[in-house]
């Protein structure tokens, strides 16, 4: 029988499943998030069977049902997208690549053309996820040097200014796709330079940003402490932005590889009232903005961390559904792959070495990838295989292929 019900309701059920909850179990749970007396029990438990089955709850109960399971209002009932479509730059300026190419060789800039700019730049932060690495940032680049050379035109305080900030996002782009590489010292150099440049233009949200980026490079190279500090600092520097949440999200898995479960719910419960707190971005697409999926990808690298497994696989599940199109096109191949390792690592964990590997394989074999991330989820799945599966032929040969993916990649060689 197919089940028809809509993707939040049979979320839900998975979710009070996974934590071995009874219905009377959630409602109860509601109850300990509800800012006032809600029905009686039998009286909840009866519209918790509606919730379901599929019948949508109100504006009241959706955030309360989000907090009961640990996650924000529209990661479970999304909000509709409100992008224009692939021609958005030239429908919002009036112009195309050439022409704003062309306006930027002037010897001063017009307001038309920095607002051209700067839907570009949105653009390419939105073609993160999906546009190969070497094509991206051959793209950043060439835009980055445009940007760079308008500081030598005829320019306001307040463009000038807007022109840093520019340039911070672009270096921030650049950084991260050179990081996705391996080129671990020049994505460095570009993070300081956009850092450098969010100081300049008093720009809170660049510098957190750069700051985040400082979290992500010692995660991946197990500097834990290193990842608390930098969340820490940027969550200083931009504490009103969504890149606090991810700050949080990042805070959260350090913990967990440190293994104090109690600082890693202090910092996901954080993270998940500030994401709640923020209105709904408009663009999902860019990479620099915390979309409220995104949280469930931090709580699921978390839980896998500290041994939740059914948690985990469910937030993987969830992972692989909202980043897939119907088409089954992946709208995110670096998270999907990442929920692969996830569910990789609980199949291990239950005996299950057939899934563990096709899931292992999977997470690899995507031509858009974070290396350094997917070695790093990859080590726990290596692990598992070690500890349990070591005599068995399919085990030695995932293992033997991580290890040439690590070799591929100088300083992010599993252990």
């Amino acid at each position: 029988m197919t089940d028809d019900r809509p993707a939040w309701a049979r979320r839900i059920a998975a979710e009070r499943m996974a934590r071995d909850w009874s219905q009377r179990d959630a409602v109860r749970a509601l109850r300990a998030h509800a800012p006032t007396e809600l029905p009686a029990e039998d009286s909840m438990i009866r519209q918790w069977k509606r919730w379901e089955s599929g019948q949508t709850p109100n504006d009241f109960y959706q955030p309360l049902i989000a907090a009961v399971f640990g996650t924000v209002t529209h990661a479970l009932f999304p909000a509709p997208s409100r992008r224009d479509g692939d021609k958005e730059i030239l429908t919002a300026s009036g112009m195309e690549t050439l022409e704003i190419v062309s306006r930027l060789n002037r010897s001063d800039v017009d307001t038309a053309t920095l607002d051209a700019l700067r839907i570009t730049i949105d653009r390419l932060c939105s073609e993160y996820p999906f546009m190969p690495s070497e094509q991206l940032l051959i793209e950043g680049r060439q835009w980055l040097r445009r940007v760079v050379e308008l500081h030598s035109k005829s320019l306001t305080l307040a463009q000038h200014r807007e022109v840093l900030a520019m340039s911070g996002w672009l270096a921030l782009l650049v950084g991260c796709v050179e990081y996705d590489t391996g080129a671990r010292h020049a994505a460095e150099s570009t993070r300081q330079a956009a850092l450098s440049l969010a100081i300049e233009a008093e720009h809170a949200e660049v510098a957190g940003w750069a700051h985040e980026m400082r979290a992500w490079f010692a995660l991946t190279t197990g500097d834990y402490r290193g990842v608390i500090a930098a969340a820490r600092a940027g969550a200083d520097a931009a504490p009103h932005h969504s890149v606090a949440v991810q700050l949080a999200g990042q805070e959260a898995k350090a913990w967990a590889r440190i293994g104090d479960r109690r600082q890693v719910e202090v910092a996901l419960d954080k993270g998940r009232r500030l994401l709640e707190g923020m209105p709904h971005p408009e663009n999902l697409d860019n990479h620099f903005v915390v979309d409220p999926g995104k949280f469930d990808f931090y709580s699921m690298d978390c839980y896998r961390l500290v041994g939740e497994d059914k948690l985990a696989r469910t937030l993987a599940e969830e992972v692989l559904r909202s980043g897939t199109d119907f088409d089954g096109s992946e709208r995110s191949p670096m998270r999907n792959a990442e929920a692969r390792v996830t569910l990789g690592v609980t199949a291990a964990r239950g005996g299950d070495l057939e899934q563990a590997l096709i899931m292992g394989e999977r997470a690899l074999v995507g031509d858009r990838q974070s290396v350094p991330s997917l070695i790093m989820t990859s080590r726990e799945l290596a692990a598992e295989m070690r500890n349990r599966y070591s005599s068995e032929p399919a085990a030695k040969d995932y293992l033997a292929r991580l290890h040439t993916l690590g070799q591929e990649k100088p300083g992010f060689l599993p252990q």
